[in-house]
């Protein structure tokens, strides 16, 4: 018996816990690494410059795949001790594509397990990135029948938990956020008073980690390793 009684409210992150995402852009890094085959820094190092490329276009252009695109090419331009020509851009670009071409591949249990949490509560998809790229993954994925709204956003921070809470007039005390993410799926929704779902996934992007924080006085926050297991929670 579900240890949670029927009447939650249950947000619930897309990427890497509905279905698989990082992995895709991970097969392009290494391509990418591959394919400048630098002599000086390290495939390591290569890596570490990327990363700090992409915390820059974030900031300034956002989350999704065009920005991960412009994020390859500025790193092979800084990195690259030749000029990055037409043939070379297109390579790149074609890093980028291979992530937009993949199929939908939906988590164990995702299907299943969402189409009974929706029977017994209130779904509601909350995820971050390109409102395009993810509207189209969400109606690809075949799931977007369970959910009785959908929040793309931006960002992920308290502010913007804060605002779905008003616009959805949730009641903290019944509403969670479920995702793979403690950067942004539970330590924000923790401090904007939800309870949370932390869903291991063992390939979730380095930018996204974090150390948990502390659940606040009142609050919950549970570590599953599994999608399924929710059936049992919830």
């Amino acid at each position: 018996m579900p240890q949670f009684p029927p009447g939650q409210t249950l947000l619930i992150d897309a990427d890497d816990t509905l279905w698989e995402n990082n992995i895709y852009f991970e097969r392009a890094i290494a391509a990418f690494i591959s394919y400048l085959n630098h002599h000086e820094y390290s495939p390591a190092e290569v890596r570490q410059a990327l990363n700090a490329v992409e915390r820059e276009t974030i900031l300034a252009h956002g989350y999704g795949l065009t920005s991960f695109t412009r994020s390859l090419v500025t790193c092979f331009q800084r990195l690259s001790p030749a000029p990055v020509t037409e043939e070379k851009a297109q390579r790149i670009l074609g890093f980028a594509r291979s992530i937009a071409e993949q199929e939908i591949e939906l988590l164990p249990g995702v299907a299943e397990t969402l189409a009974e949490l929706a029977g017994r509560h209130r779904l509601i998809l909350m995820t971050k990135g390109d409102q395009a790229e993810q509207a189209d993954k969400l109606s690809r994925s075949g799931l977007s029948s369970h959910f009785a709204a959908v929040e793309i956003v931006a960002e992920k921070d308290p502010q913007t938990y804060r605002q779905v809470i008003a616009r959805h007039e949730l009641a903290p005390n019944t509403s969670w956020m479920i995702g793979n993410s403690i950067k942004s799926d539970i330590n924000p929704a923790l401090a904007a008073g939800l309870h949370a779902v932390f869903l291991f996934h063992k390939d979730t992007w380095v930018l996204e980690h974090a150390a948990p924080d502390p659940a606040p006085q009142g609050q919950h926050l549970l570590e599953l390793d599994s999608f399924a297991k929710l059936g049992a929670i919830f």
